[in-house]
Protein backbone atom coordinates (compact mmCIF):
# COMPACT_ATOMS: atom_id res chain seq x y z
CA UNK A 1 0.00 0.00 0.00
CA UNK A 2 2.75 2.28 0.60
CA UNK A 3 5.15 3.86 -1.83
CA UNK A 4 7.70 7.01 -1.17
CA UNK A 5 6.06 8.10 1.66
CA UNK A 6 6.39 4.63 3.01
CA UNK A 7 9.71 2.70 3.28
CA UNK A 8 9.69 1.66 0.25
CA UNK A 9 11.01 5.29 -1.94
CA UNK A 10 12.20 7.74 0.42
CA UNK A 11 14.90 10.33 0.17
CA UNK A 12 17.38 8.52 2.15
CA UNK A 13 17.19 5.78 -0.89
CA UNK A 14 19.34 7.60 -3.07
CA UNK A 15 21.30 9.74 -0.94
CA UNK A 16 24.07 7.76 -1.20
CA UNK A 17 24.69 6.86 -4.45
CA UNK A 18 26.66 11.06 -5.77
CA UNK A 19 28.97 9.24 -7.72
CA UNK A 20 28.02 6.11 -9.69
CA UNK A 21 29.61 4.80 -12.92
CA UNK A 22 27.06 6.16 -15.27
CA UNK A 23 27.53 2.81 -17.43
CA UNK A 24 26.23 1.24 -14.29
CA UNK A 25 23.67 3.87 -13.00
CA UNK A 26 20.19 3.96 -12.82
CA UNK A 27 18.26 5.67 -15.42
CA UNK A 28 14.07 6.68 -16.11
CA UNK A 29 14.08 4.37 -18.99
CA UNK A 30 15.69 1.30 -16.89
CA UNK A 31 13.44 1.92 -14.40
CA UNK A 32 9.63 1.80 -16.68
CA UNK A 33 11.37 -0.85 -18.36
CA UNK A 34 11.78 -2.49 -15.41
CA UNK A 35 8.31 -1.66 -13.85
CA UNK A 36 6.68 -3.35 -17.32
CA UNK A 37 8.45 -6.12 -16.46
CA UNK A 38 6.70 -6.36 -12.85
CA UNK A 39 3.50 -5.39 -14.58
CA UNK A 40 4.42 -8.54 -16.51
CA UNK A 41 4.64 -10.67 -13.84
CA UNK A 42 1.62 -9.34 -11.85
CA UNK A 43 -0.58 -10.10 -15.09
CA UNK A 44 0.62 -13.24 -15.34
CA UNK A 45 0.03 -14.36 -11.60
CA UNK A 46 -3.38 -13.04 -11.76
CA UNK A 47 -4.04 -14.75 -14.96
CA UNK A 48 -3.43 -18.24 -12.79
CA UNK A 49 -5.93 -17.35 -10.60
CA UNK A 50 -8.20 -15.55 -12.57
CA UNK A 51 -10.51 -18.64 -13.87
CA UNK A 52 -10.81 -21.12 -10.82
CA UNK A 53 -9.72 -18.83 -7.63
CA UNK A 54 -11.18 -21.36 -5.27
CA UNK A 55 -8.35 -23.74 -5.86
CA UNK A 56 -5.38 -21.03 -5.30
CA UNK A 57 -7.60 -20.00 -1.92
CA UNK A 58 -4.88 -21.55 0.25
CA UNK A 59 -2.33 -20.15 -1.57
CA UNK A 60 -3.80 -16.39 -1.08
CA UNK A 61 -2.46 -15.83 2.84
CA UNK A 62 0.72 -17.09 1.54
CA UNK A 63 1.31 -14.53 -1.01
CA UNK A 64 0.15 -11.59 1.46
CA UNK A 65 2.93 -12.77 3.73
CA UNK A 66 5.79 -13.33 1.33
CA UNK A 67 4.44 -9.78 -0.40
CA UNK A 68 4.82 -7.78 3.18
CA UNK A 69 7.97 -9.78 4.05
CA UNK A 70 9.61 -8.57 0.73
CA UNK A 71 8.72 -5.19 1.61
CA UNK A 72 10.16 -5.38 4.82
CA UNK A 73 13.57 -7.20 3.54
CA UNK A 74 13.83 -4.35 0.70
CA UNK A 75 13.62 -0.92 3.12
CA UNK A 76 16.81 -2.70 4.43
CA UNK A 77 18.41 -4.31 1.55
CA UNK A 78 18.02 -2.62 -1.20
CA UNK A 79 20.47 -4.70 -3.36
CA UNK A 80 17.75 -7.78 -3.35
CA UNK A 81 15.88 -5.90 -5.20
CA UNK A 82 16.35 -7.35 -8.53
CA UNK A 83 15.41 -10.51 -7.15
CA UNK A 84 12.60 -9.96 -4.80
CA UNK A 85 10.77 -7.18 -6.37
CA UNK A 86 9.78 -10.63 -9.14
CA UNK A 87 8.68 -12.57 -6.06
CA UNK A 88 6.54 -9.27 -5.28
CA UNK A 89 5.22 -8.90 -8.86
CA UNK A 90 4.08 -12.40 -8.84
CA UNK A 91 2.43 -12.80 -5.47
CA UNK A 92 0.99 -9.97 -5.71
CA UNK A 93 -0.67 -11.37 -8.73
CA UNK A 94 -1.99 -14.44 -7.76
CA UNK A 95 -4.11 -12.21 -5.12
CA UNK A 96 -5.45 -9.76 -7.09
CA UNK A 97 -6.42 -12.52 -9.74
CA UNK A 98 -8.18 -14.44 -7.11
CA UNK A 99 -9.88 -10.91 -5.34
CA UNK A 100 -10.55 -9.59 -9.15
CA UNK A 101 -12.75 -12.60 -10.09
CA UNK A 102 -14.88 -12.82 -7.15
CA UNK A 103 -15.61 -8.95 -7.06
CA UNK A 104 -16.14 -9.17 -11.18
CA UNK A 105 -18.73 -12.33 -10.25
CA UNK A 106 -20.64 -9.85 -7.84
CA UNK A 107 -20.60 -7.03 -10.07
CA UNK A 108 -19.74 -7.99 -14.07
CA UNK A 109 -17.70 -5.57 -15.68
CA UNK A 110 -15.98 -3.92 -12.77
CA UNK A 111 -12.26 -4.98 -12.64
CA UNK A 112 -11.95 -3.60 -16.36
CA UNK A 113 -13.26 -0.29 -14.94
CA UNK A 114 -10.83 -0.82 -12.33
CA UNK A 115 -8.05 -1.31 -14.75
CA UNK A 116 -9.02 1.76 -16.93
CA UNK A 117 -9.00 4.14 -13.60
CA UNK A 118 -5.89 2.94 -12.22
CA UNK A 119 -4.13 3.55 -15.44
CA UNK A 120 -6.10 6.98 -16.67
CA UNK A 121 -4.81 7.87 -12.43
CA UNK A 122 -1.32 7.31 -13.13
CA UNK A 123 -1.05 8.56 -16.52
CA UNK A 124 -3.20 11.68 -15.10
CA UNK A 125 -0.79 12.46 -11.97
CA UNK A 126 2.40 11.69 -14.32
CA UNK A 127 1.10 14.45 -16.75
CA UNK A 128 0.91 16.74 -13.89
CA UNK A 129 4.36 15.86 -12.48
CA UNK A 130 5.75 16.17 -16.18
CA UNK A 131 4.19 19.80 -16.86
CA UNK A 132 5.17 21.07 -13.13
CA UNK A 133 1.77 21.46 -11.71
CA UNK A 134 2.31 18.87 -8.62
CA UNK A 135 5.36 18.56 -7.07
CA UNK A 136 6.72 16.81 -3.97
CA UNK A 137 7.63 19.90 -2.14
CA UNK A 138 9.05 19.01 1.26
CA UNK A 139 5.56 20.74 2.55
CA UNK A 140 3.52 18.50 0.24
CA UNK A 141 6.33 15.38 1.11
CA UNK A 142 5.15 15.50 5.24
CA UNK A 143 1.66 15.95 4.83
CA UNK A 144 1.27 12.74 2.07
CA UNK A 145 3.63 10.97 4.42
CA UNK A 146 1.35 11.36 7.16
CA UNK A 147 -1.94 10.58 5.84
CA UNK A 148 -0.39 7.27 4.33
CA UNK A 149 0.97 6.04 7.67
CA UNK A 150 -2.61 7.48 9.13
CA UNK A 151 -4.72 4.96 6.42
CA UNK A 152 -2.15 2.11 6.90
CA UNK A 153 -2.85 2.00 10.68
CA UNK A 154 -6.67 2.25 10.34
CA UNK A 155 -5.97 -0.59 8.03
CA UNK A 156 -3.51 -2.70 10.32
CA UNK A 157 -6.24 -1.95 13.40
CA UNK A 158 -9.42 -3.02 11.55
CA UNK A 159 -7.54 -6.52 10.23
CA UNK A 160 -6.87 -6.62 14.46
CA UNK A 161 -10.30 -6.33 14.78
CA UNK A 162 -11.74 -8.51 12.12
CA UNK A 163 -9.51 -11.31 14.29
CA UNK A 164 -12.28 -10.70 16.85
CA UNK A 165 -15.24 -10.71 14.54
CA UNK A 166 -15.73 -6.71 14.50
CA UNK A 167 -14.32 -4.21 11.65
CA UNK A 168 -14.56 -0.07 11.16
CA UNK A 169 -17.80 -0.54 9.15
CA UNK A 170 -16.62 2.55 7.23
CA UNK A 171 -13.84 0.59 5.32
CA UNK A 172 -16.08 -1.82 3.48
CA UNK A 173 -20.07 -0.75 3.71
CA UNK A 174 -21.50 1.22 0.65
CA UNK A 175 -22.92 4.07 2.98
CA UNK A 176 -22.07 7.84 2.11
CA UNK A 177 -19.32 8.05 5.15
CA UNK A 178 -17.70 4.75 3.67
CA UNK A 179 -17.77 6.19 0.00
CA UNK A 180 -16.28 9.30 1.20
CA UNK A 181 -13.83 7.22 2.86
CA UNK A 182 -12.95 5.42 -0.31
CA UNK A 183 -12.47 8.54 -2.84
CA UNK A 184 -10.43 9.88 0.16
CA UNK A 185 -8.05 6.86 0.03
CA UNK A 186 -7.84 7.02 -3.64
CA UNK A 187 -6.70 10.45 -3.59
CA UNK A 188 -4.35 9.60 -1.45
CA UNK A 189 -2.74 7.10 -3.47
CA UNK A 190 -3.29 8.95 -6.71
CA UNK A 191 -0.77 11.47 -4.85
CA UNK A 192 1.34 8.81 -3.34
CA UNK A 193 2.32 8.91 -7.65
CA UNK A 194 4.23 12.37 -7.35
CA UNK A 195 6.52 11.11 -4.45
CA UNK A 196 7.39 7.85 -6.78
CA UNK A 197 7.91 9.58 -9.54
CA UNK A 198 9.90 12.56 -7.80
CA UNK A 199 11.86 9.87 -6.12
CA UNK A 200 13.00 7.92 -9.20
CA UNK A 201 13.73 11.10 -11.08
CA UNK A 202 16.08 12.02 -7.82
CA UNK A 203 17.61 8.38 -7.76
CA UNK A 204 18.84 8.71 -11.87
CA UNK A 205 19.88 12.20 -11.47
CA UNK A 206 22.22 11.03 -8.39
CA UNK A 207 23.23 8.56 -10.62
CA UNK A 208 21.76 5.52 -8.20
CA UNK A 209 23.29 2.12 -9.29
CA UNK A 210 21.65 0.01 -11.64
CA UNK A 211 19.97 -2.18 -9.26
CA UNK A 212 17.96 0.82 -7.98
CA UNK A 213 16.05 0.53 -11.25
CA UNK A 214 14.56 -2.69 -9.97
CA UNK A 215 13.81 -0.63 -6.15
CA UNK A 216 12.39 2.09 -8.18
CA UNK A 217 10.04 -0.06 -10.05
CA UNK A 218 8.92 -2.01 -7.25
CA UNK A 219 7.50 1.36 -5.41
CA UNK A 220 5.66 2.37 -8.27
CA UNK A 221 3.95 -1.27 -8.65
CA UNK A 222 3.37 -0.71 -4.85
CA UNK A 223 1.24 2.69 -5.08
CA UNK A 224 0.02 0.90 -8.62
CA UNK A 225 -1.33 -1.97 -6.65
CA UNK A 226 -2.80 -0.27 -3.96
CA UNK A 227 -4.78 1.96 -6.08
CA UNK A 228 -6.81 -0.52 -8.26
CA UNK A 229 -7.58 -2.32 -4.74
CA UNK A 230 -8.96 1.31 -3.63
CA UNK A 231 -10.63 1.92 -6.66
CA UNK A 232 -12.31 -1.76 -7.40
CA UNK A 233 -13.37 -1.37 -3.59
CA UNK A 234 -15.01 2.26 -4.46
CA UNK A 235 -16.44 0.51 -7.51
CA UNK A 236 -18.00 -2.51 -5.27
CA UNK A 237 -19.62 0.41 -2.76
CA UNK A 238 -21.11 2.05 -5.76
CA UNK A 239 -22.39 -0.85 -7.47
CA UNK A 240 -24.06 -2.23 -4.52
CA UNK A 241 -26.18 1.23 -4.21
CA UNK A 242 -27.45 0.62 -7.27
CA UNK A 243 -28.69 -2.83 -6.18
Amino acid sequence: MLASSNPVMNEKAFAEYASWSREESMTINGTINKTFALLFLTVLGAMLTWRNPASFAPWMLPCIIVSLGVAVALAFKRTWAPFLAPVYALCQGVFLGAVSSMMNAAYPGIVGQAVLGTFTVMFVMLGAYRVGWLRATPLFTRIIALATMGIFLVYMVNMVMGMFGKQMAFITASSPLGIVFSLFVCGLAAFNFIMDFHMIEQGAQAGAPKYMEWYGAFGLMVTLIWLYIEILRLLSKLQSRRD
